[in-house]
């Protein structure tokens, strides 16, 4: 079982004006509920846990588009981290795939892979597959269907966040940085219609900036 952060159902979170937010993000936003120095320090013990058990191999990393470039890149650059500090360093190479499942707030039954090399590459490799955010489980569950096909040697999933929800398909990641309420997030790479990819912190969207960008 992999171990988390749990942020509760209950969490109060954080005033928006204790951070640097956007301005033009100010009045969408509830509350920051993870901020962006507590994402660094818990995707740095994530890097250290990886390399404990992948260590031994050659890791291909495969960043998760959009939603998992900026957690990718700090994720890999701690076990760049780690390989210059360490006796022993993983060799790493880094590949990237596109999905889409989500419309608006709601995450659709209709996955789609809409981008990235083709998976056939991975055959025999030790994969190690790094996402933003599972909700229902079912977009990640396709995708290692997917890439089954392909046989690589080994497959771990990393995922900064877990949602709690009754719309779980029971699937967990092999590394988690936190568990989180089911409040639509945004921000660290987190959109909603492309928007807050910009901002550092996670925050909560209020339902008002739901409609005001709502496609």
């Amino acid at each position: 079982m992999a171990s988390y952060l749990q942020i509760a159902d209950d969490e109060k979170g954080y005033n928006l004006d204790l951070f640097c937010v956007p301005r033009h993000y100010e009045k969408d936003l509830d509350k920051v509920i993870i901020p962006h120095g507590l994402i660094m320090d818990r995707t740095e013990r994530l890097a250290r846990d990886i390399v404990r058990d992948m260590g031994a191999h050659h890791i291909v990393a495969l960043c998760v588009l959009k939603g998992g470039y900026k957690f990718f890149a700090d994720l890999l650059d701690y076990i760049k981290t780690l390989n210059q500090n360490n006796d022993k360093s993983v060799p790493l190479t880094v590949d990237f795939i596109r999905v889409k499942s989500y419309c608006n707030d709601k995450s659709t039954n209709n996955v789609k892979v809409i981008g990235g090399d083709d998976l056939s590459s991975l055959s025999g490799k030790h994969v190690l597959i790094v996402e933003d955010i599972v909700e229902t489980g079912r977009t990640m569950q396709t995708l290692l269907s997917l890439l089954s096909e392909s046989r690589p040697k080994m497959v771990k999933v990393v995922s900064l966040l877990v949602k709690r929800t009754p719309r779980s398909s029971g699937y967990r990641p092999d590394y988690i940085g936190f568990e989180v309420p089911d409040a639509f997030l945004v921000g660290y790479a987190l959109d909603y219609n492309e928007y807050f990819r910009d901002l550092s912190h996670i925050c909560i969207l209020n339902d008002e900036a739901k409609e005001k960008y709502r496609v």
